[in-house]
């Protein structure tokens, strides 16, 4: 695998690609790399960036410096802003560690990652690759993981703010550094919210909090409850943006790290998590594996990936997600250059209404048309039409297609001798007891369905009973 060093822009209205530069380290920028971290101010329009991934056979001392860069949009020009971060009280040179900027304050926070020594890997040079490393298939007893610091822009100071906590006995106040994490900075509370990762072969599933006024971690989940189902699960690769407006985490999950595990663990689910009601919700998730579902759905959804980025403008609620990894056993090194855009779409209460209405009526009609066509005519083209949006073409096509209902041929009578009245009073029909079975299972798949709208505690357990019986 080669380094990059270009540097590229998306004009969103645009749906354009501008390279900027084919080698920013020929402009006085940095090197060809990998496994490196960018953060932005957006008031100030720079770049900021730290950190990259070394193969064994460059890791002596002299490639060892961290070196720290920053990037004028405005006038497209580069500056080195420190030759080595460690040298000024920063970390070590480090990768897959997580960096965030509070833009107010000028300062940049950065925690975990893994530190690169140039004794390490000894031996085994030429064979691991980042890879490897990531996944944890090689982790030698002595990897080093690097702390919490901050960055003031202002004066150019590091300090460290957390050393990594080794050890069984963590305290209150401790943090374990990792690889793989979520970090983010919420604007409003002034905190930074971590989650999940991975330390050495251990999958972590803490999520906490760091006041950075106060100095102060306040653990949210120390990951030792069961609650896998309820919360983004462990060993799967997690990518998480932030909303401070709206006071939420978001989180895409998708590969299992895991390589023995990854084929049978493809599958993608993304969570929203409240920071007020501090709950957890799985919005979607897909169950389907195998790489035939996945090669058909290529231009409905990202099929699930590793080492890919995920970016949030938090202004128009758009996600953005490019590259990485597919994990495909036949083509380990294979990477992606798909770019997707996800919008989170909110019904308001008035459409779920509607919705809801709707489900009710052409249920409804569908019981009128097995008994009584005339009288579900007469409902179709009054009730059912004023309840469908006649500017949306496919609730329209929906409405076209229900009439076909009424010209099913009769079912075979009944050879139950006993009736039921039927509860709709419009039709005034009878509904023989070979219709019980039907009325009763296509009346509980209208319940489960209109149950999707309504929170848990106001519905019934979504869990199967079958489920509590010892084996």
């Amino acid at each position: 695998m080669q380094d990059l060093s270009d540097l590229w822009s998306y004009h969103v209205q645009s749906h354009e690609w501008t390279c900027i530069s084919r080698d920013t380290h020929a402009e006085g920028g940095p090197s060809a790399r990998s496994c490196h971290k960018m953060c932005l101010d957006p008031e100030r329009r720079q770049i900021f960036t730290l950190g990259r991934y070394l193969d064994s056979a460059l890791r002596v001392p002299e490639n060892l410096k961290s070196d720290f860069y920053m990037y004028d949009i405005e006038n497209n020009k580069w500056t080195l802003v420190t030759e080595d971060t460690a040298s000024l009280g920063g970390p070590r040179l480090i990768f897959d560690h997580q960096m965030v900027m509070d833009v107010e304050s000028r300062v940049i926070y950065v925690f975990g990652g893994r530190v690169l020594t140039s004794s390490r890997w000894e031996g085994c040079v030429g064979v691991l690759g980042v890879d490897d490393l990531r996944n944890s298939t090689y982790t030698p007893s002595e990897a080093i993981f690097s702390g919490l610091y901050s960055y003031h822009v202002s004066n150019n100071t590091w300090i460290r703010l957390r050393e990594d906590c080794t050890g069984s006995l963590v305290g209150p106040q401790d943090i374990k550094s990792r690889i793989g994490h979520s970090m983010l900075f919420h604007s409003g509370s002034r905190q930074l919210y971590i989650l999940a990762g991975q330390r050495n072969k251990e999958y972590l599933t803490d999520f906490f909090t760091y006041n950075i006024d106060s100095d102060t971690v306040t653990y949210i989940s120390d990951g030792t409850k069961k609650d896998s189902a309820s919360v983004p699960a462990a060993g799967f690769t997690q990518k998480a943006t932030i909303d401070s407006q709206l006071n939420e985490i978001h989180v895409l999950s998708g590969l299992s790290k895991d390589k023995e595990k990854r084929e049978e663990n493809v599958r993608n689910s993304f969570w929203v998590y409240d920071i007020n009601q501090n709950k957890w919700s799985c919005i979607y998730r897909n169950e389907q594996t195998g790489e035939s579902y996945w090669s058909k759905m290529q231009h409905t959804e990202p099929c699930p990936r590793f080492a890919h980025q995920l970016v949030y403008d938090e202004t128009k609620k758009v996600h953005y997600l490019f590259g990485g990894n597919p994990g495909k056993a036949s083509l380990p090194k294979m990477r992606l250059d798909d770019f997707w855009s996800l919008r989170l779409c909110r019904p308001s209460t008035e459409q779920l209404l509607h919705t809801c209405i709707l489900l009710i009526r052409k249920h409804k009609f569908n019981e009128l048309a097995r008994d009584n066509s005339v009288s579900a005519l007469k409902y179709l083209q009054t009730q059912l039409h004023s309840a469908v949006d006649h500017s949306d073409p496919e609730q329209v096509q929906e409405f076209q297609a229900l009439a076909t209902a009424l010209f099913q041929p009769p079912e075979e009578p009944s050879t139950v001798l006993h009736a039921i009245i039927c509860d709709d009073e419009d039709s005034g029909s009878m509904s023989t007891g070979n219709d019980l079975g039907w009325l009763h299972n296509s009346r509980s798949v209208l319940f489960d369905r209109l149950t999707q709208f309504f929170p848990e505690h106001m519905t019934q357990p979504r869990g199967n009973l079958v489920d509590l019986i010892p084996y």
